[in-house]
């Protein structure tokens, strides 16, 4: 069965075409963001559409594939995203992405007793980077009535369907979502001003959302008719593409952002809030830190150390000791999400001597973010879960030294994914497992062969890094 998954990153969209087995085909296509202040990041919508309309196109004709061979597509795309439109799905303002801070004044003052009981609720921190304070700001900035929500793949959904729909999972990151009722809470919604009407219906992310309409085949280069199903967010779909439906292995996303999560059968919750739980695929629940600029970083760092390539990078922070001989990263570049959430907090290289070098802070960074996954393995234990292995997908994911630097901090093997578009490859699963209604999602994910690379821990190194961990 020929399905195709797209996956809308930060900074780039990805296709794939898979026939249940293996990728057939992929392609992407890069844009940029914009930062207009600090604090700020926003991205045209305009960008995902042209971006589909190349990516789906190239990755028919890698694959040798004729649309009309396509069975089902399914979109998966970044978190917290929001995107205000009209009736007509017109985008009214810029994207507002996962990392905007601007709306850190618009969060409603409560009680140490009131956020426990939003907690309890929602199994999240109250936090500017989800949607519901975003939906505030925009309100205020557009001041219009009429106004609709959408995070990122529901509304490329909408535009090439014309449904108005997501799913549990990206519903659950919106501070408007009730983990226990599985819908929307009407205090909730209240408390931000958020009228339902407004936000897309809730339904499972592998149902039939609605079919491609004549425009949305224009856009997407498929056939009229393909079905489409309801899609989730991209942290939800990497997990899925890295074959992790049930509980036991710990993921670690490597991309712009760090992401890191395990699933449970139940609905636990940490207490301290420095992760967050989530709906999840087939009535289980993601509980994860949704993640620093950890790719990110490296992309900062090597523009200002005029580094040409992460390969480089990585030689460059080879030639430093463990610990950086006192230098200590702190990778909040666009506030700290660990060792607990800071908004306000800044990143910062912390001890830097004279006999530091580009090779010091190179190696500093890499380190400072594998501290704060550490600092989320720590507490997923503790809370009773599995985190053996560590699974490791995302670009960063092909360094071996960022892995074997993991593996040695944790006492913990970490596998490194070969397959590069997990987020798109479990995009594509959900395709398949809405065109064959019934199908075990974890069965689907099984079928799908993987080769990792692991990094066995190296017990001699344990007692450097857990020094410069501690410090």
């Amino acid at each position: 069965m020929i399905c195709v998954g797209i996956d809308i990153g930060t900074q780039s969209l990805k296709a794939v075409v898979v026939d249940g087995q293996r990728v057939l085909g992929q392609s992407s296509l890069s844009y940029s963001m914009r930062a207009p202040k600090p604090g700020w990041a926003e991205q045209d919508p305009a960008l995902w559409e042209k971006a589909l309309s190349v990516a789906v196109p190239s990755a028919l004709a890698e694959a040798g594939v004729d649309k009309g061979a396509v069975r089902s597509m399914c979109i998966a795309g970044q978190l917290d995203g929001c995107v205000a439109v009209d009736d007509n799905c017109q985008v009214l303002h810029p994207c507002l992405l996962w990392m905007d801070r601007r709306a850190d004044s618009l969060l409603p003052s409560l009680s140490e007793i009131e956020m426990r009981e939003f907690h309890q609720r929602t199994g999240l921190v109250l936090d500017a980077s989800h949607m519901a304070a975003k939906i505030r700001w925009l309100h205020n900035e557009l001041g219009r009535e009429g106004l609709r929500f959408h995070q990122p793949s529901s509304y490329l959904l909408e535009r090439l369907c014309g449904e108005f729909v997501y799913d549990h999972a990206l519903a659950s990151t919106t501070m408007l979502y009730n983990l226990t009722s599985r819908g929307y809470d009407d205090e909730l919604l209240a408390r931000f001003a958020v009228d339902p009407v407004s936000l897309p219906r809730i339904a499972g992310a592998n149902s039939v959302a609605g079919l491609l309409s004549e425009s949305g085949a224009r856009l997407c280069g498929l056939a009229s008719g393909t079905p489409i199903a309801v899609g989730t967010g991209d942290d939800f779909a990497t997990a899925l593409g890295a074959g992790i439906t049930e509980p036991g292995p710990m993921l670690c996303v490597l991309g712009t952002a760090e992401v890191v999560a395990a699933v449970s059968s139940q609905p636990l919750l940490d207490g301290d809030a420095l992760v967050e739980t989530h709906g999840y695929l087939e009535k289980q629940y993601f509980i994860e830190n949704p993640g620093w600029l950890s790719g990110g970083a490296l992309v900062w760092l090597r523009g200002l150390l005029q580094i040409a390539s992460d390969k480089e990078l990585d030689a460059m922070a080879a030639t430093a000791p463990i610990g950086c001989e006192g230098l200590v990263f702190l990778p909040a570049l666009s506030g700290a999400m660990a060792p607990e959430w800071q908004a306000r907090a800044r990143g910062c290289f912390y001890g830097l001597t004279s006999a530091h070098g580009r090779g010091h802070m190179a190696r500093a960074v890499l380190e400072g973010c594998a501290f704060a996954m550490r600092d989320v393995r720590d507490r997923l234990v503790s809370m009773g879960l599995s985190a053996d292995p560590i699974i490791s997908v995302g670009g960063g994911a092909h360094s071996s030294l960022w892995a074997q630097m993991r593996s040695d901090l944790t006492q913990t093997e970490v596998h490194r994914d070969d397959q590069a578009e997990n987020c798109a490859l479990g995009a594509a699963l959900l395709a398949q497992a809405a065109a064959q209604p019934g199908e075990s999602l974890s069965q689907l994910a099984a079928q799908f062969p993987r080769q990792r690379l692991a990094a066995q821990p190296n017990p001699g190194n344990q007692a450097q890094y857990q020094e410069a961990y501690l410090r």
